[in-house]
């Protein structure tokens, strides 16, 4: 019975490693988008890592990405930026790759 529950806490510890790497690199995307976001309206110095932290609280809001996508399209629309909602979407799924490889080069 011993062998079941070492494997058993095995994938719980691997889940919860999994769990953890995906919501830190949630959260890096979340700023490297902000900081992508806030270069596009125009934002300089402190003002655009603050724009990322705020980008990172949003997504604080619901599951999922839609409280960040919303965040950034209504504030790219207040500032002017012609972007398209796929555009926005795009950026969000490619910085996303990004982060993780991020996290996990930073873990190995």
């Amino acid at each position: 019975m011993s062998g079941i529950d070492d494997l058993g806490k095995l994938h719980e510890n691997k889940f919860a490693l999994d769990s953890d790497l995906e919501f830190k690199a949630n959260a890096r995307r979340n700023k490297l988008v902000g900081t992508w976001a806030a270069e596009l309206m125009g934002l300089e110095g402190d003002a655009v890592e603050a724009y990322a932290k705020e980008v990172v609280i949003a997504d604080l809001e619901e599951k999922g990405d839609d409280d960040v996508y919303r965040k950034l399209r209504q504030d790219l629309s207040s500032k002017n930026v012609d972007i398209s909602d796929h555009r926005i979407r795009r950026e969000m799924d490619d910085l996303m790759v990004v982060a993780r490889d991020q996290i996990h080069t930073e873990v190995t």
